[in-house]
């Protein structure tokens, strides 16, 4: 997902392997016995893929990857699990790149914030503060579900070049 003038190595933003994916997964499984859902085989393999991933990932990637063996999974499947994982607030989706993240913050449902890369299209999750905008917002009379906050710039790696 680097552009033509990105210049820094891959694997400035790496994904989770190892022990750190098996721990992510298996607090996936606890988060959903606690709230009685059920983290599916295709369910937990669309959060593996974007837990393994080193950027944001679109359905159609992930579609193609699904299978061990290189098999693709059907659109519905892939589509139907990232669904699941955005509601349970395990993945958000990055509206301005069509793609999706796992989430990175710990605990309840929150306003999803990014710092997206231009140069090598790294995101990074982080928790702003909105509490004068939804207050803003509530002086005017609107009740705000959600907020989602997607700024551009250079990472530290695109930076350092």
């Amino acid at each position: 997902m680097h552009s033509p003038d990105c210049h820094h190595e891959d694997g400035a933003h790496p994904g989770l392997k190892g022990h750190a994916l098996r721990h992510a997964l298996a607090d996936a499984e606890r988060r959903c016995e606690h709230t009685q859902e059920r983290l599916t085989a295709p369910r937990r393999r669309v959060l593996e893929l974007l837990l393994r991933a080193d950027g944001p990932q679109k359905a159609y990637d992930m579609i193609a990857a699904f299978g061990e063996g290189g098999e693709p999974a059907k659109p519905p499947t892939v589509y139907r699990a990232l669904e699941f994982l955005e509601r349970l607030g395990f993945a958000h989706r990055i509206e301005s790149l069509n793609a999706y993240v796992p989430c990175r913050l710990e605990g309840e449902s929150h306003a999803a914030a990014f710092l997206i890369c231009s140069c090598c299209g790294a995101a990074e999750e982080f928790e702003p503060d909105f509490a004068p905008g939804r207050a803003a917002a509530a002086a005017r009379g609107y009740a705000v579900s959600s907020v989602t906050l997607e700024a551009r710039g250079l990472c530290p790696a695109c930076q350092a070049g």
